[in-house]
């Protein structure tokens, strides 16, 4: 929000008061004009007031030759104010997009580093919002990209944050000019075939030159969609509170929807809940790619669909949406003897085994489906694993990972699964803890 008639010193304390709590503010110092005017503001701001511990962190890229005098530009700037500086040195992964691939890499920096209740501070101002919703909107971004950068949001441990976004470009000038302070210029920022650059040398001056308000009305349409998030995303917390019902297959520590609660909304309100409940998971498609969801929905109802995304995969399973990534889209290898059953036996890449109660003779082994199994059941007989697993409504996604236990070619158990994760006579259960990984992106 604006304030004008409120002095730059001010106006930042302001937008920092409800993080003062904080047990430490650290800026992301590029050693740019935007990072050096925000640190020695908050510098100044500490002699007056009190103000949790700061410190600066600085990450070299190393992209471009001239950038390796920065770090030490940066040290001298922060040992004249007394600010202790932690230099980052990151590997920029190659890619089509320069500009995202460094943004990646910086951003996995201050998530790293970044602890309980931290906040990370960085210098974006309304010009860089302006720049950022018409990019976006070039590039056909729905209301949450058009939103802009947020103000604040959890990063790492911590949070991050941008005091500086209802400042202009201008006024950071001024305040540099009347404080003398010295800052990188980097030459990448001249550079045209960046598309923000093209659009902050090429296009805002002309629009700048028929709208002089340009930039800040732009920045306030930013803060107009922002706000339309927000509603969006109470709708998205309202229908997913009644997709999140329990399942039977909970234990397995897995993301998983109520299709059936999910298919009973509009077309719309299926995409905005399903972003919604995606975005901290993966990367979300763009508009030609949600007609995986529509295949993945509308499948025939003994079909196995998947839904296949840039993070991970969704799996349709027992009316339910199931969410997979990371270790649960790797082959499970083999795992063998159990040698000591007394003890929990780690299933490389599966978690973990234990045996509870009595323990069944042995030699015993871990493996896993390979189809044809039969296994004896108390009044029942003999049965095939298949069927039992259709029974029970198990997930195609598990049946291939749950440890089946064995003596000789004789199938004792399957973990997990009542009635047949034990002996006949309940004096022994074989227990599964499946492996645990986080679900969300860094």
């Amino acid at each position: 929000m604006d304030r004008p008639g409120i002095d730059l010193p001010s106006r930042l304390l302001l937008n920092l008061k409800p993080w003062r709590n904080a047990s430490a503010w650290r800026i992301a110092f590029s050693g740019g004009l935007d990072s050096t005017v925000l640190l020695h503001l908050l510098v100044h701001l500490a002699k007056t007031e009190s103000l949790p511990a700061l410190s600066a962190i600085h990450v070299h890229h190393g992209l471009q030759a001239v950038a390796d005098a920065w770090p030490e530009h940066c040290r001298s700037v922060c040992d004249a104010l007394g600010v202790p500086l932690h230099v980052v040195h990151v590997q920029v992964q190659p890619g089509a997009s320069l500009e995202r691939a460094a943004r990646e890499a910086r951003y996995a920096a201050f998530n790293q580093i970044t602890q309980a209740n931290e906040i990370l501070l960085t210098a974006q101002h309304r010009d860089d919002q302006a720049e950022t919703l018409l990019f976006r909107l070039l590039r056909g971004a729905g209301v949450r990209g058009l939103s802009g950068m947020p103000r604040q949001r959890v990063l790492g441990k911590g949070h991050l944050l941008r005091p500086l976004l209802d400042v202009t470009r201008a006024e950071l000038e001024a305040y540099a000019s009347e404080n003398h302070l010295s800052w990188i210029e980097d030459p990448s920022n001249q550079d045209r075939q960046y598309s923000r650059n093209y659009l902050r040398h090429q296009v805002f001056p002309v629009l700048s030159e028929r709208w002089p308000q340009a930039m800040a009305t732009m920045a306030r349409s930013a803060g107009h969609l922002s706000e339309a998030q927000g509603l969006l995303d109470d709708l998205a917390q309202i229908d997913l509170s009644q997709a999140s019902t329990p399942s039977d297959f909970d234990w397995l520590g897995l993301p998983s929807l109520e299709l059936a609660a999910l298919e009973k909304l509009s077309a719309a309100r299926q995409r905005n809940a399903l972003s919604h409940w995606l975005e901290p998971r993966t990367r979300l498609p763009d508009s030609d790619h949600w007609s995986g969801w529509d295949n993945l929905r509308d499948a025939a109802h003994d079909a196995r669909p998947i839904w296949r995304l840039a993070d991970g995969e969704l799996h349709r399973a027992g009316g339910r949406l199931w969410w997979l990534s990371g270790i649960w889209l790797r082959p499970v290898p083999d795992a063998g003897n159990w040698p000591d059953p007394a003890l929990p036996l780690a299933l490389p890449g599966n978690g973990v085994l234990t045996l509870k109660g009595q323990l069944p003779d042995g030699p015993l082994q871990i493996r896993y489906r390979e189809g044809g199994e039969i296994m004896e059941l108390p009044h029942r007989g003999h049965r095939d694993l298949k069927r039992l697993f259709n029974e029970r409504g198990v997930p195609q996604f598990v049946r291939g990972r749950l440890p089946l236990l064995f003596k000789g070619t004789q199938l004792l158990a399957v973990a997990n699964l009542q009635g047949l994760e034990g002996g006949k006579a309940g004096e022994w259960k074989l227990h599964w803890q499946p492996p645990i990984e986080d679900q969300g992106l860094s």
